[in-house]
């Protein structure tokens, strides 16, 4: 038996951990397996490009679990994306890409895939196990939800996220001092989340609760209310512009700093709509999606926060990258265990889907079939927990 893994997309506080809780499980469940890796997702099953993992591998599986990033490498490629695999070289003219891919594993005599990855790697390998069984190769696809935006449809809570909040707020603690450089200062915090909010929320959650545990020295500058969070904006929830200025101004006199946590993706078709009525031309990536690193939506905010606030120093700081790289926390760490184990349990059984808390069946996990998985899932922000953030930092 021949068992595969990639991983794809971005990175997220899990890929490594993943592929060392899926070694565990076969080297419990099936020692006599091959295993094999993909390097650089589809990309490498696109252009053949894989290893065999050496049995030294297999011994020292403790060490994955210690490292944030992926041990196989990633990148971002839609199988179904023909000019775009042609334009970078990963197909040849005429081919189709799906194709290419399925001829790969049917030549590495692979039985099973595993694909760790958000919605896109696992739509992905969901039309790669279609094609397959339509070509009357039987192979088994189970996938892992990464994801640190937290916004898989059936998926409860995906893999990383929780550490990716854990480290965001562990990033803003030291940025957050930035508050003592200057008079009237401005720090925005822009957090990962092209259309949920969640990993924005829960970030602010995680400071604004750590904060609580700190001492400060109110006689001097450190006070409680500057190192705090005095707005939160995301994807999913519109806000009167004017009335926010006017509340921010207030607070900006009142204590001389203002900290702001922006979801990336927050203002986005305002910000599009506006660069488009200027003559602009707007960068999409291989999904589609409006690439959001040149769209620069922390800045835009900045720009219009800085006039009405009249801040004398405004600072843009992006904890995405700090983030998503980190080694998962322990209680990721739990449920990419328990995750592995079973996404190991179902492959050899030949059943295909994706392991996940399946919001379908009570946040049990579980293995959630292709066709129910999806990206965009937006952010509940009437959840308690939210609303009773919103409230401790008086933003409505």
């Amino acid at each position: 038996m021949k068992i595969a893994f990639l991983t794809a997309g971005g990175i997220a506080p899990c890929l490594s951990a993943s592929i060392g809780g899926l070694i565990d499980s076969y080297n419990q469940l099936a020692p006599d397996a091959e295993l094999m890796g993909y390097l650089n997702g589809y990309r490498g099953l696109l252009l053949g490009n894989k290893f065999d993992f050496p049995k030294s591998v297999r011994k020292k599986t403790d060490v994955l679990f210690k490292y944030g990033g992926s041990p196989i490498g990633n990148s971002r490629v839609k199988l179904t994306n023909r000019d775009n695999c042609l334009k970078r070289g990963y197909i040849k003219d005429g081919q189709d890409p799906l194709k290419v891919a399925a001829d790969q594993l049917v030549n590495d005599n692979v039985d099973i895939l595993h694909t760790i990855g958000g919605d896109d790697t696992n739509t992905m390998a969901a039309q790669l196990s279609f094609y397959l069984k339509q070509h009357q190769y039987d192979l088994t696809v189970v996938g892992l939800p990464k994801t640190v935006d937290n916004d898989i449809y059936s998926v409860a809570q995906t893999l990383g996220a929780w550490t990716a909040a854990e480290q965001g707020a562990i990033f803003f603690e030291n940025i957050s001092n930035e508050n003592t450089t200057s008079h009237r200062q401005l720090i925005i915090h822009e957090v990962m989340g092209r259309n949920c909010g969640w990993l924005t929320a829960y970030t602010a959650k995680e400071y604004h609760d750590r904060l609580k545990k700190r001492d400060f020295l109110p006689e001097l500058l450190i006070d409680q209310s500057r190192w705090d969070v005095d707005a939160i904006y995301i994807p999913e929830k519109d806000f009167d512009f004017e009335l926010e200025c006017e509340r921010l101004k207030q607070l900006m006199d009142a204590k001389d700093s203002v900290n702001i946590f922006l979801s990336e993706g927050a203002g986005t078709n305002t910000i599009v709509n506006e660069l488009r009525s200027s003559g602009e031309e707007i960068s999409l990536d291989a999904f589609g999606h409006v690439a959001l690193d040149e769209l620069n939506s922390g800045q835009w905010f900045a720009n219009k926060f800085t006039e009405k606030l009249e801040a004398e120093k405004t600072l843009v700081q992006k904890s995405g990258y700090f983030a998503r790289s980190a080694a998962p926390n322990i209680q990721d760490l739990d449920l990419i265990k328990r995750s592995s184990k079973l996404a190991a349990e179902m492959a050899l059984k030949g059943e295909s889907g994706v392991v996940g808390l399946d919001e379908n069946n009570q946040e049990q996990l579980g293995l959630i079939n292709f066709e129910k998985i999806k990206g965009g899932k937006p952010f509940d922000y009437s959840q308690k927990w939210y609303k009773n953030l919103l409230k401790e930092i008086g933003q409505k």
